[in-house]
């Protein structure tokens, strides 16, 4: 009797299956920085970085990008309706305000002898401090 054999898995190793999934980019912006949107429709608007997806590369600012969805209740007590909310847009069409003069910046990195990393506006020279997280 022959040993069956998939075609499409024959010459894979396990655990690669979800390896694409594992691809992070590097966005160089986080959560709470101010930023200054580029590009597209927005352009111009100011806001802070509400979410970040790593996997695909995008950012939530608020305010921009403003999209409806029409929601239905799903309990008796939730209120349906056209409800409004910031959708992502692409990290490369926001960049990081200056915290010494408000423009668009840059950002360079320096690290400290300690180990620890610091990030300086390209444009004034001055450390970007990094925004206090919310527990």
């Amino acid at each position: 009797m022959r040993v069956l054999k998939y075609r499409r898995t024959a010459g894979r190793r396990p655990g690669l299956r979800h390896a694409v999934n594992r691809q992070r980019t590097h966005v160089h912006v986080v959560v709470g920085d101010t930023v200054r949107v580029m590009r597209g429709e927005d352009k111009g608007k100011e806001g802070k970085i509400l979410r970040v997806y790593p996997k695909t590369g995008r950012v939530t600012v608020d305010g921009v990008n403003v999209v409806k969805r029409h929601r239905k209740a799903r309990r008796p007590e939730e209120q349906s309706g056209i409800l409004e909310h910031p959708a992502p847009i692409h990290a490369s069409n926001v960049m990081l305000l200056d915290p010494q003069s408000g423009s668009p910046t840059r950002i360079r990195t320096r690290v400290d002898e300690d180990g620890t990393k610091e990030r300086l506006s390209v444009k004034s020279g001055e450390p970007v401090p990094r925004p206090v997280k919310k527990s």
